[in-house]
């Protein structure tokens, strides 16, 4: 079982910088790949970016290529999403997530980021 919360949004101007953190619980966080996921109003939750167990390999959506960045502190069980230059089209819930092939599909309740124009 793994449990996560995420912190961190809140409002920015256009332009500006976030950092959200996804604090987890469990033994075998560092057996995880972890998300960033974002679901806008209307719209279906879509992956912003992943990153493998020991950090060494990530993905991005291509919305958030050269402005997003994750990283993970498996020490602090800890998950980091760097938001740079962020854009109104940003404004959306993010959500954390922990993945396992061995099984296991955990969220975090979500934090708010909005970005005003």
């Amino acid at each position: 079982q793994v449990q996560l919360v995420e912190s961190g949004g809140g409002v920015v101007q256009a332009g500006g910088s976030l950092r959200l953190s996804c604090a987890a619980s469990g033994r075998t966080f560092s057996t995880y790949s972890m998300g960033w996921f974002r679901q806008a109003p209307g719209k279906e939750r879509d992956i912003v970016a992943r990153i493998n167990w020991n950090g060494g390999n990530t993905y991005y959506a291509d919305s958030v290529k050269g402005r997003f960045t994750i990283s993970r502190d498996n020490a602090k069980i800890t998950v980091y999403l760097q938001m740079n230059s962020l854009k109104p089209e940003d404004t959306a819930v993010y959500y954390c997530n922990a993945y396992s092939t061995l099984g296991g599909n955990y969220w975090g309740q979500g934090t708010q980021v909005t970005v005003s124009s």
